[in-house]
């Protein structure tokens, strides 16, 4: 066995040329550690935010390794570790690639996720069901966990109630359609094109009732809060959960929300404009942010049941995670590329 592996460094803030692949000594677990051999790495916006320099409370300064997920195989299990063996499939605990916060690329335990291996304790190990294949297993809390988190943990979203989800053809649009309709909601996307909405409609992981285009063939805004009140009988929406929410768009949701309805913002793919608010006092409405890490910061005592939740979704087939573009880890960069252009439908994932 090579007693090297390989990760991936960002030496200073910047472009894809700052992603550089370097050799490092194999680490070997202590007592309660494991090492995982990692076979898929879920790559996120925050990734690209983090080598750019605008992530800096998860990145720290450089020289930093990027990733905040991943999944694959143990290959090597420490003393006193009484419950993890090697050979077992694992997904990584959300707390486990605490970048800046957890010091773990001053002590080679914990940090970002882009490498072969990693060390951390057995603790921060969830067995994975086989429902998931190998490639997946570092692709799912990122989508997953951040639209349990809001809907059921914050929103307590309930049956018969509607979602719209912008950015429909993103990984977490498309796992907060699953967890929805999963809870007797109906959901409804939102997406650029007809051509778009076709596609994902086709998908087998498809949880949308119902996708509204957002603008014309030539590229031009249209009203599309006309034809997601008229999906909702004049009622409206009672959650928004988008990653867009800025100026003109977030102003149409507001307009689309029902009495006590809720804008949850997830993101910052909006570009800032004013937004007239007014409306929000009539509806006894509320715009309110949402962050993965509030759940992962409450502890293993929110994030665990959450994490349990997702694993039996995909255990019993109620979730599918679609997977829009695999790339060797080795090509880092045209993967970072591909991601920052927006046009894959999925989740990204580097495979070591």
């Amino acid at each position: 066995m090579s007693q090297t592996m390989k990760k991936v460094l960002v030496e200073q803030f910047g472009g894809i040329e700052q992603l550089k692949l370097v050799d490092q000594p194999l680490p070997q677990p202590g007592p309660g550690q494991v090492r995982v051999k990692l076979t898929s790495i879920g790559m996120n916006h925050a990734d690209l935010m983090a080598r750019r320099g605008e992530y800096r409370i998860a990145s720290g300064d450089p020289p930093f390794t990027p990733g905040l997920e991943g999944g694959g195989v143990i290959e090597a299990v420490g003393p006193q570790v009484g419950d993890r063996a090697v050979g077992q499939r694992v997904i990584l605990s959300p707390d486990a690639p605490r970048l800046a916060a957890s010091g773990g690329e001053k002590s080679g335990l914990g940090g970002g996720t882009y490498r072969t291996h990693y060390l951390c304790p057995a603790a921060q190990t969830m067995l994975a069901p086989p429902a998931i294949p190998d490639d997946q297993l570092g692709a799912l809390w990122l989508p997953y966990l951040t639209a349990w988190g809001c809907l059921v943990w914050k929103q307590n979203l309930k049956p018969g109630q509607i979602v719209a989800l912008p950015a429909a053809s993103s990984s977490v649009a498309l796992a907060a359609a699953q967890i929805a309709r999963a809870l007797g909601a109906k959901t409804i996307g939102l997406t650029t094109s007809p051509q778009k909405r076709d596609t994902i409609m086709a998908l087998p992981s498809c949880a949308f009732d119902q996708i509204i285009t957002t603008r014309e063939s030539d590229g031009a805004d249209r009203p599309w809060y006309k034809d997601l009140k008229a999906a909702t009988d004049g009622r409206g929406v009672d959650v928004f959960f988008d990653p867009v929410a800025a100026g003109a768009y977030l102003d149409s949701e507001i307009r689309c929300l029902a009495p006590h309805g809720t804008v949850w913002v997830y993101g910052l793919l909006g570009k800032p404009g004013v937004v007239n608010v007014t409306p929000l006092i009539r509806l006894h409405a509320a715009i309110r942010g949402w962050a993965v890490a509030e759940i992962v910061a409450a502890g293993p005592q929110a994030f665990a049941p959450a994490c349990r939740a997702i694993l039996d979704g995909f255990a019993d087939g109620r979730f599918k995670q679609e997977l829009g573009g695999r790339y060797p880890l080795a090509e880092v960069g045209r993967a970072h590329e591909e991601m920052e252009r927006g046009r894959h439908i999925g989740k990204l994932v580097l495979i070591p």
